[in-house]
């Protein structure tokens, strides 16, 4: 009975104070920045039941969590058209290009995101966003929620040897902000993409806005936040920040 309250009380109160002084912060974009996810599944339901997939049956959320979410576009044209990868390919590309035209009236960010880009500007921490999304989607994302001038870099999976859930996009984050991954904390909400930040030996915190927390748990993200509002994220960054302005009143 004891574990069970210990194990509460360690997720309730988490701690990223290892990272003091924070240099950077990384975020993934779909279902991160944003919660694009159901917008995607909008555009994977319409497209598939047009060329009869499943016979007919729109894809429902679950095979959707299973199949696509968090996946790149390689992978997703794998899974959907084994048989047929250019074909995937090819549906993938029209999907995303569905996807571009909802998305424009849709999009709206996650909560609490402008505070907290907001807090990571005053602090003059670097930043970059490391997407397995399409260059154009990335992009188009980004500016439709002001964050064009937020971002130091936009890292694309498709411009890596691997795509995420292999960790070379953080890895070349890092490199291009010339920071080191002990000082750096990454946002996710998917298990792909949380897997990608461990393996390039950083913190992720995870975000329960498109997959269920038991899932993303598997990934071992240092916990989970519902959205930038969340109370937890804050104790945690509050607590950050008192050690880095500690640290540097002594390096003084």
């Amino acid at each position: 009975m004891t574990n069970s309250s210990d194990s509460s009380l360690s997720e309730s109160k988490p701690s990223l104070l290892h990272l003091a002084p924070l240099e950077a912060v990384l975020f993934d974009v779909d279902g991160t920045l944003c919660d694009s996810d159901p917008i995607h599944l909008i555009a994977f339901q319409e497209l598939l039941q047009e060329i009869g997939f499943n016979n007919g049956v729109p894809i429902d959320e679950k095979f959707f969590i299973e199949n696509i979410a968090g996946k790149h576009n390689s992978e997703i044209a794998a899974s959907l058209f084994p048989d047929d990868l250019s074909r995937g390919l090819k549906f993938c590309e029209e999907k995303e290009a569905l996807f571009r035209k909802i998305v424009v009236e849709k999009l709206k960010p996650i909560d609490g995101l402008t505070r907290l880009t907001k807090w990571i500007e005053e602090r003059g921490l670097k930043r970059a966003a490391v997407t397995n999304a399409p260059k154009e989607n990335a992009e188009l994302m980004i500016t439709k929620l002001g964050l064009k001038d937020f971002f130091q870099a936009v890292i694309v999976g498709s411009e890596c040897e691997h795509p995420k859930p292999h960790p070379d996009p953080y890895l070349k984050g890092l490199e291009v902000l010339n920071v080191s991954k002990e000082h750096t904390l990454v946002f996710e909400d998917s298990v792909s993409g949380i897997k990608a930040g461990v393996a390039a030996g950083m913190p992720v915190i995870g975000l329960t806005t498109g997959n269920p927390e038991e899932l993303l748990m598997q990934a071992k993200p240092a916990f989970l936040i519902q959205n930038y509002a969340d109370a937890k994220l804050w104790s945690v960054l509050e607590e950050l920040d008192s050690k880095g302005m500690l640290l540097n009143h002594l390096s003084h």
